[in-house]
């Protein structure tokens, strides 16, 4: 019996987190991501921001396949853009830490899934920029998905994994702008707003801007898995 793919998927940390009777730093990452993971017969292992040189690189060696979860916004500073008012507060340490570990998985060629941030993540790692506020594309209610339309285009990786139009779980207010070197936008929704993008010259390089984690639709998990050498 093979050993299934390790999938390893980013984390925050957090400073303050509060379980049971403890409130402490931690980090944590919502549960629909390694559930997913395991699901699409993968061993997942979370990856905790790293300081230390070398780290995302010695993370990486170990690992099959690579997803870069959502989270807080990207810094401005980080694509040479001023910040805009309802920009969030930044994270230096997480962004560093998830665009070298981005850096080592193209080194590698390590299949890659980016998922909402990660999205926006491979993007500037690649010198694109972002738009660093959109409506409509969050859920109603803070801390809760809302859900729209996305349109793979037709002929590219993510159209033959997802072959047609879908409703998707949805929560950002900062999308691509301008894109990175190497990227092609595979799906767009209704608005125009860039919803995925793909590398075509890469083993798997594949990013989206909805939470697919949130979804009982596994195809794009299952996708990363098997270039991972699972299925």
């Amino acid at each position: 019996m093979s050993t299934p793919p390790l999938i390893g998927i980013s984390t925050y940390l957090e400073p303050a987190a509060r379980w049971r009777d403890w409130d402490l730093p931690a980090a944590l990452l919502p549960a629909g991501y390694h559930r997913q993971a395991q699901r699409a017969g993968a061993l997942a292992v979370l990856l905790p921001p790293d300081p230390s040189p070398g780290a995302a690189a010695a993370a990486v060696a170990r690992l099959d396949g690579l997803v870069i979860a959502g989270g807080p916004d990207v810094a401005p500073e980080r694509y040479g853009a001023a910040r805009d008012p309802r920009t969030g507060p930044p994270d230096p340490d997480r962004d560093h830490w998830e665009l070298s570990l981005i850096e080592a998985a193209a080194a590698r060629r390590l299949p890659l899934l980016g998922i909402c941030r990660g999205m926006q993540l491979l993007n500037v790692a690649r010198g694109g920029t972002l738009l660093q506020h959109l409506d409509h594309h969050a859920g109603d209610v803070p801390g809760r998905f809302g859900s729209h339309g996305i349109d793979p285009v037709p002929g590219t990786r993510l159209a033959a994994i997802l072959d047609g139009p879908l409703t998707v779980p949805t929560y950002h207010h900062q999308a691509v702008d301008r894109i990175g070197t190497g990227l092609t936008v595979c799906a767009h929704a209704p608005d125009g707003t860039v919803e995925a993008v793909e590398d075509p010259a890469a083993a798997f390089a594949l990013a989206v801007q909805w939470h697919p984690e949130m979804a009982d639709d596994t195809r794009l998990m299952a996708a990363l898995v098997r270039a991972a050498g699972g299925g």
